[in-house]
């Protein structure tokens, strides 16, 4: 038998325009005493693809679909990397590279193969929502003479750089996030180019923003928050304050949200936009004159992008229950509050834009990904 190990060199979380490394190692599990079991692999192939997969209400024909040629057949030994794959289209698709023909190995001996692509930089992010979902695979195939292919598929994460301001790279060009002098310097992000320096001086500024929050029968609050942009990762952090406010706030909810925008092409049924909740919080702000917001950003969550099918965006939905001024005031009996049995109360909601960029986890020196498969 043949193990087929393949290792991902520098984590499974790329980054369009990024080169990716995967080492693949073939080795013959045999003794290496039983000199007479050579094991012979007639070729192998890499290639990576990415899969688009639509809800039934977006009838969706991607432009590779549509221009690709129709096998006219197709058998056990034709190399299709998404064969067997789940349901979708491929919307991009790397040249397959021959890692080699006719391969041979001695019991116990192993031949190691280096597979680099560059990431197209038009590649969309890897993405799972309810009406779109996008997935990548690294593919590697390998056949014996006279026998099926077997497919290793190495699943990778992409995460889209989308929506960055104008800005001159040569004045903004100065590191503005924080440093931690206990922790070695990791140099990935630098190596990805200005791109991503960019993203990190954009979400290390802070530029306070202040929202007056009424309704008809007066002035409910006052929200602070710090800055607009962040990273995977991070925490939303912003600040009520409720006082010289006529309106009581009774309480507030706040919720990190991102919508699902369709092309207008694709939107021949008119789904509604659909909107995915992640964190969120709750406050019971009753006679408070301040209350604090702390929304944590999830890292599987996939930052903003727009590509040719759809638009993703990122909000915070507030929702506030207010009473009328007046009705819940605070009234001593016997040096006791009485709250009052009934309450008039009015709901009211908003949404705040806020954008959300990606961040590349670190990866550990030896937590390389690895997968494997014995044929």
């Amino acid at each position: 038998m043949i193990s087929i190990t393949a290792k991902l060199m520098g984590g499974s979380v790329n980054i369009p325009g990024e080169n990716i490394i995967c080492c693949i190692t073939f080795l013959n599990t045999a003794e290496s005493d039983n000199s007479g079991n050579v094991e012979t692999l007639a070729w192998a192939s890499v290639q990576i693809h990415c899969l688009c997969s639509t809800n039934a209400k977006v009838p969706y024909v991607s432009k590779l679909a549509q221009t690709a040629e129709v096998p006219p057949t197709v058998s056990d030994t034709s190399f299709i990397p998404y064969k067997g794959d789940c349901q979708g289209q491929i919307v991009l698709s790397t040249k397959p590279k021959i890692l080699f023909c006719d391969l041979q190995l001695l019991p116990g001996l192993s031949k190691s193969y280096v597979y680099t692509e560059v990431l197209p930089p038009e590649a969309p992010p890897s993405y799972r929502g309810k009406l779109v979902k996008y997935s990548y695979k690294i593919t590697i195939g390998t056949q014996r003479v006279n026998s099926p292919i077997k497919l290793l598929r190495v699943p990778l994460r992409v995460l889209a750089i989308s929506g960055l301001p104008d800005y001159n790279l040569c004045e903004d060009s100065e590191d503005l996030s924080p440093s931690n002098p206990f922790l070695e310097n990791q140099n990935k992000e630098q190596e990805l180019g200005p791109a991503l320096q960019l993203v990190q001086n954009i979400t290390a500024r802070r530029s306070p923003n202040f929202y007056n929050i009424t309704n008809t029968r007066g002035k409910v609050g006052r929200f602070c928050l710090f800055k607009q942009a962040y990273r995977l990762g991070e925490d939303i952090v912003g600040t009520f304050d409720f006082t010289k406010c006529t309106v009581p706030c009774i309480q507030l909810t706040v919720t990190l949200q991102c919508e699902e925008h369709i092309a207008s092409e694709y939107d021949i049924n008119k789904p509604e936009v659909v909107v995915l909740s992640f964190s969120k919080h709750h406050e019971v702000c009753l006679h408070m004159t301040h209350c604090l917001l702390n929304l944590p950003i999830p890292m599987h969550a996939t930052p903003a992008f727009v590509t040719d099918l759809m638009e993703l965006k990122w909000k915070l939905h507030f929702e506030f229950v207010t009473g009328h001024p007046g009705a819940t005031d605070i009234v001593l009996t016997e040096d006791f509050w009485q709250a009052p049995e009934f309450l008039n109360i009015e709901t009211m909601i908003w949404d705040l834009p806020v954008q959300i960029y990606p961040a590349l986890p670190t990866p550990e020196p030896n937590s390389q990904s690895k997968h494997s498969l014995i044929i």
